[in-house]
């Protein structure tokens, strides 16, 4: 008899996550904040509890997926999913949070007779979709391989990168470098846009050199086109930057183009009214443009 598994978070990544989980045969128990996201696995057959506490006595597995680390905090220690489970049962945090979180609820999970890994997640929700996630894991070798068959119904490669900890680390990194990315090209359009020739024309040329990245193949129509339907929101970037920089004044280092991005990704989260992707920070530079003309 296949694990069961508990879902916490059905947001963008967590619900696609939790649907292959369903289509791959695990007994499934979820809650959400907003209950009707669950409406659609519960017809699946998946079980919604009334709490995150329930959820975790249900579970040989409790995966939690949720927007910050405060939330995270809410529904493991307020909420009691933490103090509920089993000893024995692994908690998986799909989070993005600080490496020093990750390694708190090793720590609350050790004194409760409980594994713990942390396993964030890239690929966005095409990724998430298509069950091809990318998963940076932190935490025992022994452990990760008796949650691994949940994970192969989510992801299609695993990074075990060191003790618990190590996965956040990657991802903060992981992040910031496409935050950055993103950045880069939209300077480059606003370059090009202001020079008198087609940002088209700039993407033409850049995939066909070095310069081109695969995350803006994804990235680059959109902006062209000044439309961010949002596959990672820009104001959960703009979190994890932050994360970023919190973590490299702890080990004592300077990220200047990080600085730099977070004040730009701040000002654009600061004019937006809708939940655009984080490919919108490209309306810094046409705001910036269209205040100059």
């Amino acid at each position: 008899m296949k694990m069961s598994i508990g879902f916490i978070g059905l947001g963008l990544m967590g619900k696609p996550m939790a649907q292959n989980l369903l289509e791959a045969g695990f007994p499934l128990t979820i809650w959400n904040r907003t209950a009707s996201k669950a409406d659609d696995l519960v017809r699946g057959g998946a079980k919604l509890a009334e709490n995150p506490r329930e959820v975790a006595e249900r579970s040989d597995v409790l995966i939690t997926i949720v927007s910050d680390p405060p939330a995270v905090e809410e529904v493991l220690f307020k909420d009691g999913a933490l103090a509920a489970l089993r000893k024995g049962s692994v908690l998986v945090d799909s989070s993005t949070v600080s490496p020093e979180l990750a390694r708190k609820l090793a720590g609350a999970c050790k004194d409760r007779g409980v594994d713990f890994l942390d396993a964030p997640v890239t690929g966005g929700t095409w990724g998430a979709e298509k069950g091809e996630l990318v998963f940076m894991i932190g935490g025992d070798k022994a452990v990760y391989e008796r949650v691994k068959p949940a994970l192969d119904a989510m992801g299609k490669k695993f990074f075990l990168l060191g003790p618990n900890g190590a996965g956040q680390t990657i991802k903060l990194a992981m992040n910031l470098l496409y935050a950055l990315e993103v950045q880069a090209f939209a300077e480059s359009l606003a370059l090009v846009a202001a020079g008198g020739v087609e940002p088209e024309k700039l993407v033409e040329v850049m995939q066909s050199s070095m310069g081109r990245a695969p995350i803006l193949d994804i990235k680059a129509p959109f902006m062209l086109k000044h439309e961010f339907p949002a596959s990672f929101p820009l104001r959960l970037m703009h979190k994890d930057v932050r994360l970023a920089l919190e973590l490299a004044r702890q080990q004592k280092i300077d990220l200047p183009a990080g600085s730099a991005a977070y004040t730009t990704y701040s000002a654009v989260k600061e004019q937006s009214t809708d939940d655009p992707d984080y490919a919108a920070v490209a309306r810094f530079w046409k705001k910036a443009q269209a205040g100059g003309a």
